[in-house]
């Protein structure tokens, strides 16, 4: 028997970029290669020239740049649009805005191959979120302008596919507050984490030595440093928690537009040498770094889910964020970390301070989150969830 043909789509490479949505493609498809043929088309973006197959899944250069995400996002999309010929599946899938092109093409032709839109972080909502936030710079102002023309694209994408899927119970409340799309079409399906990958594990002074954490309790962060991701709250409740623990080091794994800002920041207060900026790392080092760290915190003020979140608690660590969005459904509040209020850098401050000071909770956090993730949120299982959501996109 002949597998079903899945064509995903993605501005980005996902051999070559490490983002949520890379993994999830990845993770999947690997997964999957017994009962789905999957083809990922992706843009020229970080040297990706040539057609390659990475764990069992064909990944095809399509035309884009390697500019600015609106650019290069706009040109993937004429590209796939006008090779609509060429690629040929039983099912599509697009994440995000990389695939309104084929899409559109699609309706346009009326040709009925099914076509599934995933939304991770729903667009709208990190701009009305950013927004309210308030005292934007011109840069973040321009950048929330884009996130909104690129809302009304995945609104656009949202409407008209034929199944949606999404990562939270929240998110699926956003789409069809935001995109007045029908909830009847809309699947929730978490992403996930290998926890054969990200589990604890003893870390050699090595390793330590090498970042300079020999002797220091470490507070980690892993994303993105961008607006949402909150990390000027962390700094300011670092100037609480180096009051009471003066040798904490501040690790922040992941890059971007916000770097020299907050370096800044951490000069106005004189805190710099208790933050360590290591930038992207590759993914072999990042259990490493889980293990290293004593709590995670992740002050994101929007966040569909968060993968980081389930790879802390997969490396049975404690974790410490807002109140907001996914990660309450991805953090047991209490039980395997602290949610407190959105914004509140004194409460994140006391929480970090809390578990710090406090190893068998620590512990008990840990083995708690591990316990969960095992339970909800392995690829495993996101894989499977999503070979149902395909077989139903093939029998409609």
């Amino acid at each position: 028997m002949i597998n079903p043909r899945l064509a995903v789509f993605n501005t980005q490479p996902p051999h070559l970029y490490f983002g949520g949505v890379e993994r999830r493609i990845i993770e999947v498809a690997k997964r999957l290669t017994n009962e789905i043929d999957t083809a990922v088309y992706s843009g020229t973006k970080g040297g990706f020239k040539k057609t390659v197959s990475f764990n069992g899944t064909r990944i095809v250069p399509c035309f884009s740049t390697d500019a600015l995400f609106p650019l290069d996002n706009w040109v993937f999309n004429r590209t796939i649009s006008h090779a609509f010929d060429r690629i040929k599946a039983d099912v599509n899938e697009a994440h995000a805005v990389s695939g309104y092109g084929f899409l559109k093409a699609l309706r346009k032709r009326d040709v009925k191959v099914p076509f599934i839109q995933t939304v991770h972080g729903v667009l709208a909502d990190e701009y009305v979120q950013a927004v309210q936030s308030g005292a934007l710079s011109f840069r973040e102002k321009l950048a929330n302008l884009l996130m909104w023309r690129l809302s009304r694209l995945e609104a656009e994408s949202a409407r008209n596919a034929d199944i949606v899927v999404t990562v939270s119970h929240y998110s699926l409340k956003r789409i069809v507050q935001f995109y007045g799309v029908d909830e009847a079409k809309i699947r929730v399906i978490p992403n996930g984490v290998d926890p054969e990958k990200f589990k604890p594990a003893p870390v050699g002074d090595e390793v330590k030595r090498r970042y300079g954490l020999s002797n220091r309790q470490v507070v980690l962060f892993v994303g993105r440093l961008i607006p949402r991701k909150g990390l000027t709250y962390l700094i300011e409740a670092a100037e609480s928690v180096i009051k009471e623990k003066g040798d904490a080091a501040f690790v922040i794994v992941g890059n971007g537009p916000l770097r020299n800002k907050l370096a800044s920041q951490l000069e106005m207060v004189n805190l710099s040498r208790n933050f360590v900026f290591l930038g992207d790392v590759e993914n072999r080092v990042l259990p490493a770094l889980y293990n290293c760290a004593d709590v995670f915190a992740f002050p994101s003020i929007q966040e569909g889910q968060g993968i980081a979140l389930l790879e802390a608690q997969a490396t049975a660590k404690p974790v410490v964020a807002f109140n907001v969005g996914g990660v309450k459904e991805a953090v047991l509040d209490r039980e395997s970390g602290v949610l407190v209020e959105r914004g509140s850098h004194d409460k994140l401050a006391e929480a970090i301070l809390k578990l710090l000071s406090n190893p068998s909770l620590r512990k008990r956090m840990g083995a708690k989150g591990r316990e969960f993730v095992l339970s909800n949120f392995t690829w495993d299982i996101c894989a499977q969830r999503m070979l149902r959501v395909y077989r139903e996109a093939l029998s409609a």
